[in-house]
């Protein structure tokens, strides 16, 4: 079947595949493909609309990345956002200066039509750029401003061309999905995408990819890499085993009930925990921690490979690993992940299959529980693949690891005890790098600083930090500090993704 599509065309913004999930999610297929693809490759699909995403550089520098201007003749709907929208009108004679607006802001409507049909007069959006565009040609008008942003939306007199300043695709711009909805009657797109279209082609690419060879999925009980062992159960059967690698930064009891949940797979489990505190020792940059860890776990699966004849290693990689990583010509790296970033560059498998990699966390928990996966695994909080050793600011060791693992029970506990689980995307501990002076039984402490994070997030690429009441907050820290003696002050992290990331390291 030849869906109707919206192409998303990525000049490496942060939130360039955010735009195309946005699109799936109104029943429209929707694809990133490079920013420089010519017109012809585009008559290769069934384009509808195409989507300029937004991007880090100056569109008004000689190395920033181009559009084919030929693309804007085709008389195919066209929505720039950001960079997008700067670029349009850059390639028109449009005039591109500083002007600065990052986080919430608000916007003017001037004119409620097409694009911006059916917005108030005050609209609250999310604004994330360093230039403006400071006056657009005749042939377009200006639709909305800001206090920081003179032309912060604008349309074509006489073809269907757009732009927004601001990103609709977050969840923090209220009305973000009215304008896509309004950009898909633009494109006349029929909705007839859906979610089960997306596994089925996910099981048939990982058929394909491995064919009649043997593989191992890299296990570690979390959402993504349980999605990533279905599909690939479902597409090669029993020529699937998983590995889980107990490298010793793991949760309170979570082998034990990792090992319990996939009881009915071929699984191993191997005993790492060793080896990674050795590689670890003397190690404080976060981006060498989470290399090291991410090479050792592709050793120890290389190990396993070799034993039982497996060829590939299927990873539950998912979008926001990849994007943070920098994966992208024109994105800029955030951190490594060890599953991207952290693979050394040459491997000893046929092929590194990655059938979630355009996937959001809520993607995936969709096609979770579209499989048929146990809830505990559907609705566990994200943990990351390198475990708590990305909980400890600075060197590793096994006494810190003792403690972060204490402290992250201690916050689990009283954050399920509440009503609060389910509204919260992530909640856990951090050892800080501080130590701080103490009062326990009348006599000076002089011990580790705990930081709690906790957020609330759609999909990971944008997060507020969580509201927590104090009573809550006061049990954690009093628990942490009374049950902990290395511990002697607690401090709650109230910063929004971004600036910051939702993990420390």
């Amino acid at each position: 079947m030849s869906y109707d599509t919206i192409l998303v065309l990525d000049f490496g913004g942060q939130y360039a595949h955010l735009i195309a999930r946005r699109i799936r999610e109104k029943g429209v297929y929707s694809e990133i493909v490079p920013h420089d693809i010519t017109p012809e490759e585009i008559k290769s699909f069934n384009v509808k609309g195409i989507i300029l995403s937004g991007g880090p550089a100056c569109v008004i520098n000689e190395s920033s990345p181009k559009l084919n201007p030929k693309i804007l003749e085709m008389n195919i709907p066209i929505l720039g956002i950001c960079y997008g929208h700067q670029l349009i009108a850059h390639m028109f004679g449009g005039k591109i200066g500083p002007g600065k607006e990052y986080g919430a802001t608000y916007v003017v409507i001037d004119k409620p039509v097409d694009i911006l049909s059916g917005l108030s007069k005050r609209e609250k959006v999310w604004m994330s750029h360093s230039d403006s565009v400071l006056s657009i040609p005749e042939e377009f008008e200006v639709l909305a401003h800001s206090k920081n942003c003179p032309i912060a939306a604008f349309k074509h007199k006489n073809k269907p061309i757009y732009g927004v300043q601001w990103h609709p695709e977050v969840i923090h711009t209220i009305k973000g999905g009215l304008i896509f909805t309004n950009f898909i009657s633009i494109c006349n797109c029929q909705a007839n995408w859906k979610m089960e279209n997306l596994i089925e082609r996910m099981i048939e690419d990982v058929r394909n990819e491995i064919g009649n060879g043997k593989a191992i999925i890299a296990l570690s009980g979390g959402i993504d890499s349980s999605v990533a062992a279905a599909i690939a159960s479902r597409a090669i059967g029993d020529r699937l085993t998983a590995v889980l690698v107990d490298h010793g930064f793991m949760r309170e009891g979570e082998i034990e009930s990792i090992k319990n949940a996939f009881k009915n797979m071929n699984l191993i489990v191997v005993d790492a925990k060793g080896r990674f505190f050795e590689k670890l020792k003397g190690v404080f940059d976060p981006e060498l921690k989470r290399k090291i860890i991410g090479e050792e776990f592709v050793r120890v699966f290389e190990e396993v490979s070799k034993e039982i004849g497996a060829e590939f290693l299927i990873q539950g990689t998912i979008y926001p690993d990849r994007i943070e990583s920098g994966f992208r010509r024109h994105s800029d790296k955030i951190k490594s992940h060890h599953n991207v970033a952290g693979i050394p560059s040459r491997v000893k498998f046929k092929k590194i299959v990655e059938p979630l990699k355009d996937l959001y966390k809520d993607e995936v928990r969709k096609i979770a529980l579209m499989l048929g996966l146990p809830r505990e695994i559907v609705h566990r909080q994200p943990f990351p693949g390198p475990g708590l050793a990305v909980r400890v600011i600075g060197e590793v060791t096994e006494e810190k690891i003792d403690i972060i693992r204490k402290a992250d029970r201690i916050v689990r506990e009283e954050i399920e005890r509440t009503k609060l689980k389910d509204k919260l995307w992530q909640y856990f501990a951090v050892l800080t790098n501080v130590k701080s002076t103490g009062v326990k039984g009348d006599v000076r402490a002089y011990g580790y600083v705990i930081a709690i994070r906790a957020v609330e997030s759609a999909e990971a690429m944008t997060a507020n930090f969580a509201r927590i009441p104090y009573k809550i907050l006061e049990r954690i820290s009093t628990r942490i500090t009374n049950e902990i003696p290395e511990v002697v002050r607690v401090v709650y992290d109230i910063t929004h993704k971004p600036p910051a990331t939702i993990e420390w390291e």
